[in-house]
């Protein structure tokens, strides 16, 4: 039974690593200056999103909701670590203090 949780986990992570990478593209495609990289980078975020909502529904198939949705949390903490690193965008202080709250919060959910 553990690994199977471990193994959950581990697909969560994926899940919502591809839906940070999803949003990632979508502002990418937002800011782009031209149509087709506009359309290149909307179309990478759908399929990035719905590559992230097929595994998450995988889960939720085969695992608890309340056990699985704490995952969400991560999705925050990716977000931000690429907007942060590939947009270069302006983190504060106490947003990385709120990124280290979701951390913990999301790992102790993890844990349960």
């Amino acid at each position: 039974m553990e690994e199977k949780k471990i193994f959950f986990a581990a697909l969560l992570l994926v899940s919502t690593l591809l839906g940070s990478f999803g949003q990632l593209f979508f502002k990418m495609g937002v800011d782009a200056q031209s149509t087709s990289l506009l359309a290149g980078f909307i179309l990478t975020g759908i399929i990035a999103y719905g590559v992230a909502t097929l595994i998450y529904l995988y889960i939720l198939g085969r695992s608890h909701l309340s056990w699985a949705y704490g995952f969400v949390g991560f999705s925050y903490i990716f977000t931000t670590i690429l907007a942060f690193s590939v947009l270069g965008e302006a983190v504060g202080p106490e947003r990385w203090a709120g990124v280290v709250i979701i951390a913990i919060g999301t790992a102790l959910i993890g844990l349960s």
